[in-house]
């Protein structure tokens, strides 16, 4: 169980809810596979995320990594910038209902959406979707992860 308020009601609070590991279940869509009956996969997996303090003119970093060993840097800006493994990539914004969006642009023009918001503070839910340059949709997501908690000592 997270010690952090909850709901989140400002962006670091929400970043540091992120912390801990994770099951997830996601089910995904493409949107432009012509009709054939590749275009929905479920998967399920695991996250482990971990929340970094601010260092500079930021609200801090999230460190995703999976299970095979691949981990991802998320560095947030105060000013909402948004950068992955270094990079500049997009922007974030927190809105009043305590959820977070996160806006990535890609060098082809698609634009990829990502919305995050809690249910309860070990109930993550994610909703991802991506537009061509032209808006045209081509890809959705939804994603629920579960925190993974210990029992309490006997």
């Amino acid at each position: 169980m997270s010690d952090h308020p909850f709901p989140p009601t400002d962006p670091a609070a929400f970043l540091a809810l992120c912390a801990g590991e994770w099951m997830s279940l996601r089910s995904s869509f493409e949107l432009s596979s012509g009709g054939d009956d590749a275009w929905h996969s479920s998967e399920r997996g695991e996250l482990l995320v971990a929340f970094s303090e601010p260092l500079d003119e930021g609200l801090g970093q999230l460190q995703v990594s999976a299970p095979s060993g691949v981990a991802t840097a998320l560095a947030f800006a105060k000013d909402g910038g948004l950068k992955i493994d270094g990079s500049a990539a997009g922007q974030w914004r927190f809105w009043p209902d305590g959820s977070m969006e996160l806006n990535l642009a890609r060098a082809d023009g698609s634009v990829v959406q990502e919305r995050i918001w809690f249910t309860r503070a070990n109930l993550r839910l994610r909703s991802t979707t991506a537009v061509d340059s032209e808006g045209v949709p081509l890809q959705g997501s939804f994603c629920t992860d579960i925190r993974r908690v210990s029992k309490p000592a006997a």
